[in-house]
């Protein structure tokens, strides 16, 4: 399920429609609170840009910008952010970049004249393995890849640094670049411990 909380206006903030000429909407986390945000003034949504405001917040925390998907839930906007690192995304993890996103966002007029709400999750067991990053943070998961002539073939990493991934095929060790591999699926297997946030089969 989502690690990002809905966003509740601040202690004193006036309401959707009531904010001081100039003065932007601002939000914090709240556990699941209903009460919508209202954005900064501003035009249509360009996930692009939104993207481009909460990039530095999430690479100075230590995380990767996985994906921004903006949607429409009734009368507001529902801001989906997807990040992951190395170390994982634990819950306190979210809600602490949840607010610095909340911060950065508010400061412009990115999000439009629309209230909203931001979660924030990190990627579910789907997410295609794409980037080197991927597969090092896929170590010791089974996967299913087509791998250059050898075809589609299911192993297990073992290792991913810059030059490639070694995955164990049948107990044979076999060494892959990443310009040979197509886009690896991550096979889910009962028992096998996943403590990422957001790892709920749709990834978000």
């Amino acid at each position: 399920m989502p690690g990002g909380q809905r966003h509740a206006p601040r202690p004193g903030q006036r309401g959707p429609g009531q904010r001081r000429p100039g003065q932007p909407g601002a939000g914090q986390p709240g556990a699941s609170q209903p009460g919508p945000r209202q954005a900064a003034a501003g035009g249509s949504v360009d996930e692009g840009r939104i993207a481009d405001v909460i990039g530095p917040v999430i690479a100075t925390a230590g995380m990767d910008l996985e994906s921004v998907r903006v949607s429409a839930a009734g009368r507001r906007r529902l801001l989906r952010v997807v990040v992951d690192s190395d170390q994982g995304v634990s819950l306190d993890d979210a809600a602490t970049i949840s607010r610095k996103l909340s911060a950065a966002l508010d400061a412009t007029p990115v999000m439009g004249d629309f209230p909203y709400t931001l979660e924030v999750s990190s990627p579910g067991v789907d997410r295609p393995l794409t980037d080197p990053r991927h597969w090092r943070r896929a170590v010791g998961r089974l996967v299913q890849v087509t791998a250059g002539d050898a075809g589609s073939i299911s192993g297990r990493v073992v290792a991913a640094d810059a030059g490639g991934v070694t995955l164990d095929v049948e107990g044979d060790h076999r060494r892959f670049g990443y310009t040979a591999l197509g886009a690896g699926a991550v096979q889910v297997e009962f028992g096998h411990p996943n403590t990422e946030l957001g790892a709920t089969g749709d990834g978000y």
